[in-house]
């Protein structure tokens, strides 16, 4: 009996695997834009069969999809460069990763943050080594990867209030690791951005720390309120990040019953009061013309008040950053933008640039018309795109100007 068992686990794991596969062949979208079409299907897919193994044994309590997915992509390997310091280290509770160029300076270095996508439901210094070697030693810049706490185990407030911590830490420590104070650049990819966004929000203003340079969000994720964007109804279908997975990572984190996932599409958990105020920086009236595209919808739908009360911390400022008072954002330093054609979240990066502008912050913009969503963590991989190179490469020139 237990060999007919051992026996039978493999075939059913295959089983199970090879029904995941049909499934997922038949729904995922990939333009013809995006190069390397192949490859990017076949990643799609693998990652596709690690979130569905995730939620099928998180159902059977073996163990959470988070946990899974975290172990699985930090298998993949990591190169070092012998040119390059790379020093563990925590602050307090918060795990970071310090890259430093071995080579001599004439000067103190330009110090940048960097803070990881995955929406807390993944990502990791680990899964970013590469990236961060890369944008460390291209640049000749000491950089701080910030390993911020996530799920699993920590849900909202918990990434944020690490990522800030860990910035004003590092700001009040610069000496120590030759860092010039007059060029700290704030950044990161995804929820990373949008951490990196909140953080020169909080900042300023602040005279007990130095000022923060610059900021670079790439893909940002700025705002929950509008899911009707043009590029949330164009990319809802499109990898790395569906909005079957956003809506997921955005209710776990805000420890949010998923019952509600249509109430936040729509915006019925939207007060008329809410809208009424944040559509003249929310609204897709704001972006360009070239991206509003022939998609519209009725937003937001009839107000919900018992799903607003389930979900009204989730528009709190910290977490909309493209709601802050203009005196805040003029304030702000001077950004760069990276918006990707394919991506879910491209219209929030559009819709933070023109209020940026509107508030005379200079703003360098970058859109990858070949781009998707998590490009930028095979940067410096063994496996990329021409749209990851393309972002790297500016991320690299602007931080030279810096």
């Amino acid at each position: 009996m237990i060999a007919f068992l051992v026996l039978l686990l493999p075939a059913g794991v295959l089983g199970v695997s090879l029904w995941f596969l049909v499934e997922d062949l038949l729904i995922i979208d990939v333009p013809p834009a995006i190069s390397h079409r192949v490859m990017f299907r076949i990643l799609c897919l693998a990652f596709n069969q690690i979130i569905k193994w995730g939620l099928l044994l998180e159902k059977l309590r073996i163990c959470s999809m988070p946990r899974l997915i975290q172990f699985l992509l930090d298998l993949h390997p990591k190169m070092n460069d012998p040119k390059t310091m790379v020093t563990d280290m925590r602050f307090g509770t918060i795990q970071v990763r310090l890259y430093q160029p071995k080579g001599t300076s004439s000067g103190l270095r330009r110090g940048i943050i960097f803070y990881h996508g995955g929406g807390t439901v993944m990502g990791s210094i680990d899964l970013y080594h590469n990236t961060c070697n890369f944008l460390a030693q291209k640049t000749n810049s000491v950089l701080l990867s910030v390993g911020y706490r996530k799920l699993p185990d920590y849900h909202y407030p918990v990434g944020a209030s690490d990522c800030l911590h860990a910035a004003i830490h590092f700001l009040k420590t610069l000496d120590i690791y030759g860092v010039d104070p007059s060029r700290v650049v704030i950044s990161g990819d995804s929820i990373g951005a949008s951490a990196a966004a909140f953080i020169s929000q909080a900042l300023v203003g602040r005279t007990d720390i130095p000022k923060l340079r610059a900021q670079i969000l790439v893909y940002p994720a700025l705002q929950g309120i509008n899911l009707q964007l043009p590029s949330h109804q164009q990319n809802k279908n499109i990898q790395f990040l569906t909005r079957d997975f956003m809506i997921l990572c955005f209710c776990r984190y805000f420890t949010i019953d998923p019952s509600w996932k249509d109430a936040l599409l729509t915006g019925a958990c939207v007060p008329a009061h809410m809208w009424e105020k944040y559509k003249k920086w929310l609204s897709a009236d704001n972006l360009p013309e070239r991206f509003r595209y022939k998609y519209q919808a009725e937003f937001p739908a009839p107000f919900n008040e018992a799903a607003y009360l389930e979900t009204r911390h989730a528009f709190e400022v910290e977490n909309v950053p493209l709601i802050a008072d203009d005196q805040i954002v003029a304030q702000l330093p001077e950004a760069l933008i990276v918006t990707c054609e394919w991506d879910i979240l491209r219209d929030d990066g559009l819709l933070y640039k023109k209020r940026l502008e509107d508030q005379g912050v200079p703003v360098t913009w970058y859109h990858a018309e070949d781009g998707f969503h998590g490009c930028m963590v095979f940067l410096n991989g063994l496996i990329s795109f021409p749209c990851t190179l393309n972002v790297g490469n500016v991320i690299v020139n602007f931080l030279k100007e810096i």
